[in-house]
């Protein structure tokens, strides 16, 4: 037993301090743990920053693709538009128009289009002449129609402004229509030139459907509703009726033909046959004027070598869309005759 009156309080102060020192490392521990805990809550926020800076970076990425390309196609837009407008202002030239592949209302030489191009090429007052640059197996008669009757008007409006058809490739029927509205014709010796008849083709499927045992279902208000249904057989006095509709618009495309072409037509029994004909062969019969290109006519029979062309230039989706061949379909039916209608080739 000590006599130092502060022994036992020593050794109390002593119990103290350890039972301290001891109570702060006990106290110290869940810090280290809350760190652990901490440092791997950092980390994952820091995760989810870069992840999210990440994204926002390839989001800007192709948001700015988007844009580039919208860009595009207006920039592609915009340099069509200006193709296509004709200058008001500037030296003299020869105005062309294209004609090229089927005429019809769903085709590159429609009606309205190929009528906007000529009156155009018309009112500018430094188009010297007018060429119609033609490359097609024909089509609709009605469309065909309705160029043949513009180009006319235009002549009359514009007395001192001749126009000029020249057949490339081929000019037949429809196309030969309105090439025969123009002064005068030219192609080459090799063009196929003439085809001046209408026909109307489809197919009959009756023994099909009876092999197959397909009952064809049809209901019709009016006794001839269902003419040239392929599903149904060709009745004689439709045939006839049909016939007839052909024939008379055969009268009309051989009226016109002998009102643009006049007295240079030479009589033949086979002249208005439907046969085609080469520019050589044509040229004999009086179908056409002479033998040359376009730049040829342009340079020696106008006089003037500049030319512009003034046909309708298609919008870039349009563009799109035939390089991505999705109207291949639609012209191969339109080659086949599937579409029923009549056909001036």
């Amino acid at each position: 037993m000590s006599n130092d009156p502060w022994g036992e309080t020593d050794g109390g102060q002593q119990s103290a301090n350890g039972a301290m020192e001891s109570s702060r490392g006990e106290r110290q521990s869940p810090p280290a743990r809350d760190s652990r805990e901490w440092k791997l809550i950092e980390k994952l926020v820091n995760g989810l920053h870069v992840e999210h800076r990440r994204t926002r970076r390839w989001g800007i990425f192709f948001k700015s693709l988007t844009f580039i390309y919208l860009f595009a196609l207006l920039a592609l837009y915009l340099s069509n538009s200006e193709e296509s407008s004709v200058p008001l202002s500037g030296s003299a030239h020869v105005a062309v128009v294209q004609v090229n592949g089927p005429i019809a209302d769903s085709e590159k030489a429609n009606a309205n289009d190929l009528i906007d191009a000529l009156r155009r090429a018309f009112e500018n007052e430094k188009s010297a002449a007018v060429i119609l640059r033609i490359n097609s197996p024909g089509g609709s008669p009605v469309q065909s129609g309705y160029v043949y009757d513009e180009i006319r008007r235009l002549r009359e409006l514009y007395p001192n402004k001749k126009t000029y058809a020249v057949i490339a490739d081929i000019g037949a029927s429809g196309a030969y229509y309105i090439a025969a509205a123009a002064d005068e014709i030219y192609a080459d010796k090799a063009s196929l030139v003439g085809s001046i008849g209408v026909v109307s083709s489809s197919f009959g499927f009756v023994d099909l459907m009876q092999k197959l045992g397909v009952e064809r279902r049809m209901l019709t208000a009016g006794e001839h509703k269902g003419l040239l249904d392929p599903f149904q057989p060709l009745q004689s006095s439709e045939r006839a009726f049909w016939q007839e509709v052909l024939d008379t618009t055969h009268r009309q495309f051989i009226d016109q033909v002998r009102k643009g072409r006049g007295d240079r037509l030479k009589e033949n029994d086979q002249l208005f046959s439907g046969l085609v004909w080469t520019g050589e062969q044509a040229l004999q019969l009086g179908l056409i004027d002479g033998l040359g290109s376009t730049s040829y006519v342009a340079r020696e029979v106008v006089g003037v070598e500049s030319m512009v062309d003034y046909s309708a230039k298609p919008s870039p989706l349009e563009q799109i869309i035939d390089q991505l061949g999705v109207s291949f379909a639609r012209h191969i039916s339109t080659r086949l005759g599937l579409d029923g209608g009549v056909q001036l080739r």
